[in-house]
């Protein structure tokens, strides 16, 4: 493997990790926002009002979004084998 292969190996790797992690990590900003933006206005301030809502909004969006975690996934999976030399 030539030098120029594994920076692009490394690049693509990089690319999908940011692609798998980035709508859970978009949801949670969003749901910490809005609860932010309620905490401020009723000056409630206890930790799991933040915690347990954010939890909940990245599992349903994990769950939402597992069929495309899949295909993206085995696709990349494909694509790495397809890479490998035949013996």
């Amino acid at each position: 493997m030539t030098d120029a292969a594994a920076v692009q190996l490394v690049q693509k790797a990089l690319m999908m990790v940011l692609l798998l992690t980035a709508p859970p990590l978009l949801v949670s900003l969003v749901v910490g926002l809005v609860i932010s933006v309620f905490q401020a206005a009723t000056q409630i301030q206890d930790q799991m009002i933040t915690f347990v809502p954010r939890m909940m909004a990245v599992f349903l969006a994990l769950l939402l979004l597992a069929p495309w975690y899949v295909r993206k996934l085995a696709a990349y999976t494909a694509e790495l084998f397809g890479l490998m030399p035949m013996g």
